[in-house]
Parts: structure tokens; C-alpha cells; sequence
């Protein structure tokens, strides 16, 4: 996998993490309590993701300079 294939699913996951918090706060103003948990849970998940993936990113990155 390489270092462009990171970054795009870095990008994608801290997309999918700016529309979930978007749906999330709308859920929660527009009192639908149970679509709050389910959106700030993929949320999270998707932050976890973009983590992996910048990690393996620096994984390639620094055995590119080595």
C-alpha cells in the first residue's frame, strides 16, 4: 500500500468525520436522541481509521527516507 493510498484514506475518514459530527449536532437539536449515539460512534471509528492510516503513512514514509 502506498503513501498516496494513505492519504486518501486519511482524507475520506476525516471527511466522513466532519458529516458525522454535522448529523450529529443536527440529531441532537432536532431531538432524535437515538441517531446521536449511532453517528457519534462511526464518528469515532472513522477518527480511529484516519489514526491507522497516518500511522502506517509514517511507517512508509520513514522507511522511504532510511
Amino acid at each position: 500500500m502506498g503513501k498516496k493510498i494513505c492519504w486518501v484514506a486519511i482524507l475520506c475518514s476525516i471527511f466522513l468525520n466532519v458529516v458525522m459530527l454535522q448529523w450529529t449536532i443536527e440529531a441532537f437539536f432536532g431531538k432524535e436522541f437515538e441517531h446521536v449515539y449511532m453517528y457519534t460512534i462511526i464518528a469515532i471509528a472513522s477518527s480511529f481509521i484516519a489514526l491507522l492510516f497516518y500511522g502506517k503513512w509514517r511507517k512508509l514514509d520513514k522507511h522511504e527516507r532510511a
